[in-house]
């Protein structure tokens, strides 16, 4: 009986010491970083800075920032509007921040090979819109 109290003794050490055991260390899973995607106005076009010219002939740029803000400035780089923007219901639209200014949403046309488009606005006259390396 002695024996048998010592085997079951032993038995029942070897597990509680077995389950004091830490755990072995879990080899540290790598999440590979997702690229983000490049952010686009509604028509595909990467945001940046854009060489404007309206249907009367007058220039400015646009710089559209992949943050959600945007400015406007005129040829003399004079601030003409600054506030956010976003694509919404396939339009790019701005909402200015600048005294004076109103919200307006553009349809674009696609993109031509050198990156330029048009960009409708809901009430007024279409501008071009040039990628500023395009625009030189």
């Amino acid at each position: 009986m002695k024996r048998l109290l010592m085997v079951s003794l032993a038995g029942t050490l070897a597990g509680t010491l077995a389950a004091c055991q830490p755990e072995p260390a879990a080899e540290p899973v790598v999440e590979e970083a997702a690229e983000a995607a490049p952010v686009t106005v509604a028509n595909g076009t990467p945001v940046g800075t854009f060489a404007v010219t309206n249907a009367d002939g007058t220039a400015g740029t646009t710089v559209i920032n992949a943050d959600g803000t945007y400015t406007d400035t005129d040829s003399e780089g004079n601030l003409v509007a600054e506030g956010t923007w976003a694509v919404v219901e396939g339009k790019t639209c701005f909402t200015p921040t600048t005294e004076g200014q109103t919200a307006m949403c553009y349809t674009e046309s696609a993109p031509a090979e050198d990156g330029s488009f048009t960009a409708t606005p809901d009430e007024g006259d279409p501008v071009t819109v040039r990628p500023a390396a395009a625009a030189q």
